[in-house]
């Protein structure tokens, strides 16, 4: 029968199955998956997810983001409403109310005196209720994945936790959440490519942010000095299975204190979670263990690149880059970010997946907005986490030095590749009025989501990420 014919039969009995405004539901139903208190009424709500008659009785189970739990339908108790029961399909939401009694097989179960449609589905649910298995499709039809893969909604509540769990850990060291903008009218505070659209009150081209850095900044010069933003940021640039092009990124920024600091922060924060979410700091990712057990392994990148290239960190920009491409056997004209990229491929080649690792001792041309090492000039104090392999945090000690921070602007503009393209003058202005010394991080929240919840690709922890478009696939038909 198709869905236009059961809609009908539902109707001219019932009524509408979409005409109920609520349903009683004080409790999920896993409150009432433990010990069985029989004889106790319940309210229920939830999808139907399996249905099986036997003439004037049947039974089913209906489902919530907690769990599913039997129930018992007797055309005795329900009367003519046991004929809806009977009319209902695999899909359709439900509330009943009834008395809570175990089988003879053991399983908790409701005994149903009220029954009522609250939603009817229109379209079956994926393979029976046996799991939806395409990853293209689980991608694009999240709704469903949901609906079919209990293991995929524990991940997104645990995600949800693990947020939670952030705050809770940055408002219990008195840090201050704040929120600042994300459409910026100059991209900067990153390197990245921008999603840009316009303004039309203001008749102003705006960019939608690549990271709040330059914003939260300035709250430094206000006075705020510690503060926090778990924020949603955006990137003109391609997919995989680490990059998306909208995520969710943390910064905090502490006034005088310098990356050191943000270093011990990290190792206490992932020691938090992974305690939270595992009952221990040793879990497995993708089949190797991760140990989080302090101390953390610190590397230095200017050792590194002198060890692989032979660059020296007194060598020009230009000598650097002409000495990694002629090794590597790439173009000349390689940027900071795929600096940054190679220096990624050599941590993962070089490093046990099972520690993570610190890379500190950047060259100063690769951190324009972080702050010199007292003994070396080409070198600035500045780390990136890398955990499982995965490249997950980023910290530096910040420049507060206006003049300084003006030159390595006007420094980036020269390169194709980079952000911003203008300077941020009004930024500059907050720093002539004083910011006093601070350390900044950020962190990948969908990276440390996926390690913490041994999950293989961004996209398994990002409810609806970015796809391409398919014919067919995405009309309405």
């Amino acid at each position: 029968m198709e869905w236009q014919e059961k809609l009908k039969k539902i109707e001219e009995k019932f009524g509408s199955p979409f005409q109920e405004t609520s349903f009683s539901k004080p409790l999920p139903i896993k409150n009432f998956l433990g010990e069985l208190k029989e004889g106790e009424s319940v309210s229920l709500a939830g999808r139907m997810v399996s249905k099986r008659e036997h003439g004037k009785s049947g039974f089913a189970h209906i489902s919530d983001y907690s769990g599913k739990l039997q129930i018992y339908a007797q055309r005795d108790n329900l009367g003519e409403s046991y004929q809806l029961f009977k009319d209902l399909d695999i899909g359709d939401i439900i509330g009943v109310k009834g008395e809570l009694f175990k089988t003879r097989t053991g399983e908790i179960t409701i005994l149903v005196k009220e029954l009522k449609l609250l939603s009817k589905a229109l379209r079956p649910l994926p393979e029976k209720w046996h799991g939806l298995k395409d990853v293209e499709v689980r991608y694009r039809k999240r709704y469903l994945d949901l609906i079919s893969n209990p293991q995929v909604r524990e991940v997104f509540i645990k995600r949800s936790q693990i947020i939670a769990l952030t705050r809770e850990f940055f408002n219990n060291l008195d840090f201050m959440e704040v929120e600042t903008p994300m459409l910026h009218k100059i991209a900067g505070g990153a390197a990245g490519r921008p999603f840009n659209t316009h303004h039309n009150a203001t008749d102003s081209d705006v960019y939608l942010r690549i990271a709040p850095e330059l914003y939260l900044k300035r709250l430094l010069v206000g006075g705020l000095e510690k503060i926090y933003e778990i924020n949603r940021s955006f990137r003109n640039e391609g997919v995989s299975s680490r990059h998306n092009p909208e995520f969710t990124m943390l910064e905090a920024y502490y006034a005088y204190e310098n990356y050191n600091y943000m270093m011990n922060l990290c190792e206490d924060l992932f020691s938090f979670l992974a305690k939270k979410i595992h009952g221990s700091e040793i879990f497995e990712y993708q089949g190797r263990k991760v140990d989080l057990t302090k101390p953390w392994q610190r590397i230095s990148f200017a050792d590194l690149f002198n060890k692989e290239f032979g660059i020296e960190c007194s060598d020009s920009q230009n000598i650097m880059i002409s000495k990694i491409s002629d090794k590597l056997k790439l173009p000349k004209g390689l940027t900071r970010t795929q600096i940054l990229n190679i220096t990624e491929e050599l941590i993962e080649k070089n490093y046990p997946k099972d520690r993570p690792v610190f890379i500190t001792d950047f060259f100063t041309w690769t951190s324009p907005l972080a702050k010199n090492k007292k003994d070396n000039p080409y070198l600035v104090e500045r780390f990136e986490l890398f955990l499982a392999g995965l490249e997950i945090a980023n910290a530096y000690s910040e420049l507060n030095d206006p003049l300084e921070q003006k030159a390595r602007f006007k420094n980036q503009l020269d390169d194709d590749d980079e952000l911003p393209k203008k300077i941020d003058y009004d930024f500059l202005v907050s720093l002539e009025h004083g910011m006093p010394p601070a350390t900044g991080l950020g962190i990948g929240m969908d990276r440390l989501v996926m390690v913490l919840l041994d999950q293989p690709s961004i996209r398994d922890v990002i409810f609806f990420p970015l796809l391409k478009s398919l014919e067919g696939v995405d009309d309405h038909k």
